[in-house]
């Protein structure tokens, strides 16, 4: 069947306890990590215990939506059987839950840092990153756990990206490291807010996605809040130059949260797997579907701006349609004044 004929069973994008964390609303550091804890102790979740790993994968359902996988709308995903998606959709999984390993102990190493870089080891921030770093390790847990169930081994990163995430605690702080954090956070959240309430998803999947989104909606926020804060304590030349770090950055993990090995369970060689999904017509809407969120929050912050930056923003092809729209009338007030 080709993508029309199967067409898509799009789920609505679950927003309950979603961060509502905006420029305006940004409170005191303290009183925020009072708040966040006081949420921790009250809503947190184990995943050795609130998942049923007892019980059996279910072979007819999907790891990951079809319209979320990477071939999706190719001539390459029209070629494959049913089964070969629901096979192609684990390994995706797969990969983005190996991925999501590696970047919970990048944060959990930006995390400590901020605790031991602070004068007040004790106060309710340090706790509160303390206790973000004991969920992160659950995460990373239960992200195993479902890697193991699946029966499948964890897909490494390439080496050159694993040698980044080593040398994390070496890396300064500040406004591009915080921007970094929420780009993992918030583009995995985005896809498991969408994917948790399907019921066409394996029950393990939907429950880790669950657990992970009400957890990391605390995270967002501390995140969002701390991203505030680091822009409004520097300079003008120094946040340009985070600005286009954090540029880069994005231009980096946006087609990598798939690892393109995963096409070789499906018979396609990685390097033509990779250049189909990410040259796809399409790759533009699932890029702005995923970051749109973050997208926004970034440009009213003040993390999208200058024209080198922008370019960059444009090269990923991850800015809304309405952010787009904005810069080009700034763009063309700024030349209109020129002349």
């Amino acid at each position: 069947m080709t993508t029309s004929e199967v067409g898509d069973r799009r789920i609505a994008v679950n927003r309950a306890g979603i961060s509502t964390t905006s420029v305006k609303n940004v409170g005191d550091r303290q009183k925020t990590a009072q708040r966040l804890l006081r949420s921790t102790a009250d809503r947190s979740y184990d995943g050795e215990l609130d998942i049923d790993w007892d019980a059996p994968l279910e072979p007819d359902m999907r790891w990951l939506p079809d319209y979320r996988q990477s071939l999706y709308g190719t001539k390459l995903w029209d070629k494959l059987t049913d089964e070969q998606r629901r096979t192609l959709g684990m390994h995706e999984m797969i990969a983005i839950l190996s991925f999501g390993i590696v970047a919970e102990f990048g944060l959990s190493t930006m995390l400590l840092r901020a605790v031991i870089e602070n004068p007040e080891l004790a106060d309710d921030h340090s706790r509160y990153a303390l206790a973000e770093v004991a969920e992160e390790a659950r995460h990373s847990t239960m992200f195993g756990r479902l890697i193991n169930k699946s029966g499948l081994n964890a897909y490494r990163q390439p080496a050159p990206l694993t040698k980044i995430f080593r040398g994390l605690g070496f890396i300064p702080r500040g406004p591009s490291i915080i921007a970094g954090t929420l780009l993992i956070e918030e583009l995995l959240d985005r896809l498991q807010r969408e994917a948790m309430n399907d019921p066409e998803m394996q029950p393990h999947t939907r429950q880790l996605m669950k657990i992970h989104v009400l957890e990391e909606a605390r995270h967002i926020t501390y995140a969002r809040e701390e991203l505030v804060r680091a822009i409004a304590d520097r300079g003008r030349i120094s946040n340009a130059w985070h600005r286009g770090v954090f540029a880069y950055q994005n231009i980096l993990v946006q087609p990598i949260l798939v690892n393109p090995l995963v096409y070789r369970s499906v018979g396609i060689n990685p390097v033509h797997g990779f250049l189909v999904a990410f040259t796809k017509k399409s790759y533009r809407e699932q890029a702005v579907f995923r970051s749109e969120v973050l997208m926004r929050y970034l440009y009213e912050v003040g993390m999208i701006k200058g024209p080198m930056t922008t370019r960059l923003y444009r090269m990923s092809r991850a800015l809304p349609d309405d952010v787009l729209a904005d810069l080009d009338r700034k763009k063309a007030n700024r030349r209109s004044r020129a002349v």
